[in-house]
């Protein structure tokens, strides 16, 4: 990546990281704040209270004998954080077309996980707000018994003159973290 390349991603990333600081303090009673990403083609969401901040990839140590999903431990700033592959813990097989140092680590708080956790994401793609009447919730308990899915949400877009809905897949990170053993 060339020097240019890499100050354009810290400046991405460090935009990211201020729109989760400053969404957090305009919460709105009857709205939803998410982080949006990508997992494969497919976009997800987790609820922006569940969420530290936002960082670049880098390097994973590795722990022996733990599940396939936790992919080690990083040093963030002097502070050891586990960090859960968000694909390998969901099952989605699709491999992302970027390279893995194209990842990103939404930093969870630690008051949902009770120790230092990031989860690895292929790429962080906004902060937004929407309705609850945006939300169903009824869809996505249809599809199994796993509650990690909390609701997809309908996401209005426009498109050579047509609006249309992203659907954004709604998941309970605690539900999903405390199930982890």
């Amino acid at each position: 990546m060339t020097q240019t390349g890499m100050e354009n991603g810290a400046q991405a990333m460090a935009g990211t990281t201020e729109a989760v600081a400053k969404a957090k303090d305009l919460h709105q009673p009857g709205k939803l704040q998410v982080v949006e990403f990508l997992l494969g083609k497919e976009h997800y969401a987790v609820d922006l209270f569940d969420v530290r901040e936002v960082v670049e990839y880098t390097s994973i140590t590795q722990l022996p004998n733990t599940p396939s999903y936790m992919k080690g431990i990083i040093d963030l700033r002097g502070e050891i954080t586990t960090i859960i592959d968000l694909k390998e813990r969901l099952n989605i097989v699709e491999k992302s077309s970027q390279p893995v140092e194209n990842s990103r680590i939404i930093v969870l708080d630690e008051k949902i996980t009770q120790a230092k956790t990031g989860i690895m994401v292929d790429d962080v793609l906004a902060v937004s707000t929407f309705e609850r009447s945006d939300v169903d919730s009824t869809s996505a308990s249809a599809g199994s018994d796993d509650a990690a899915i909390l609701g997809i949400i309908k996401k209005k877009m426009r498109e050579k003159e047509q609006e249309g809905h992203e659907l954004i897949i709604w998941i309970d990170i605690r539900h999903l973290l405390s199930n982890l053993g």
